[in-house]
């Protein structure tokens, strides 16, 4: 499947497990998917590989690289570490996210997310800041209420959880107009998976939903279809499907 709108991009979110495996799957994705021009990487602290080491892998592929930034990880003090590698390696766009939160009986006295986005605004402004959107950690007026925050402090747009549902996209598409979205998309193919979304991420899946394969791929061609007359992007996220399998019912011609 063509992209009909040249200003939709599509990218790809890989997680950083190891070295070789990561450069692998980057390999693979540019090989296979001509449509995918980006490779967005997750800060997950059980792994070796900080999110802006895998951009610099995915590089050698692909014009842009997005690395997660978890704020809650960033210093008190006004730097920005990851930046000289960020400048070094062209990499001109970064997703800042919360990061997790605090176990029960712990408290979180780090940087949030505004601080964070105000602190690129300042010392980086070259440096394009998206901000995250949650549709399901609150109600709606709460969530856009905080995204508008965000926009505020200086992001340029926001990257969504998954959706899983047309008509809570259109919702908030609706109230997003004229803002850079970058959609979510990831497929649950087990009913385990289905209830840990449901269970973690306070998902609420729609009664259509079916924990197939070829599900999730007519529902991600529905939302290219969306994404083209919006103008906007989609990332997916194929965390426990092997990411060739997912993108070829989505992405074939």
């Amino acid at each position: 499947m063509s992209l009909r709108n040249a200003n939709c991009r599509l990218s790809v979110e890989l997680v950083p497990r190891d070295v070789e495996v990561l450069k692998d799957e980057i390999k693979r994705v540019h090989q296979h998917f001509p449509q995918i021009t980006t490779i967005n990487i997750p800060d997950l602290v059980r792994y070796p590989i900080r999110s802006w080491d895998g951009c610099v892998l995915a590089k050698d592929h692909f014009s842009s690289a997005i690395p997660h930034l978890r704020a809650m990880d960033m210093p008190e003090q006004p730097i920005l570490p990851m930046l000289d590698v960020l400048d070094a390696n062209g990499i001109t766009e970064v997703l800042v996210i919360s990061g997790d939160e605090p176990v029960a009986g712990e408290v979180h006295r780090g940087p949030d997310s505004l601080e964070i986005i105000q602190r690129f605004k300042t010392l980086a402004p070259h440096i394009k800041v998206y901000a995250a959107l949650d549709p399901y950690r609150t109600n709606i007026q709460h969530e856009l209420a905080y995204a508008q925050q965000k926009l505020e402090a200086g992001a340029a747009g926001l990257f969504t959880q998954p959706f899983f549902d047309h008509r809570l996209m259109q919702i908030y598409a609706d109230q997003l107009q004229g803002c850079a979205v970058w959609w979510g998309l990831s497929p649950v193919v087990t009913e385990a998976s289905k209830n840990y979304w449901s269970r973690v991420n306070r998902v609420v899946f729609p009664a259509s939903f079916q924990a197939d394969l070829a599900w999730n791929q007519a529902f991600a061609r529905d939302v290219l279809d969306m994404i083209h007359e919006m103008g906007h992007h989609i990332y997916f996220m194929p965390i426990r499907v092997p990411v060739e399998d997912y993108l070829a019912g989505v992405l074939a011609e």
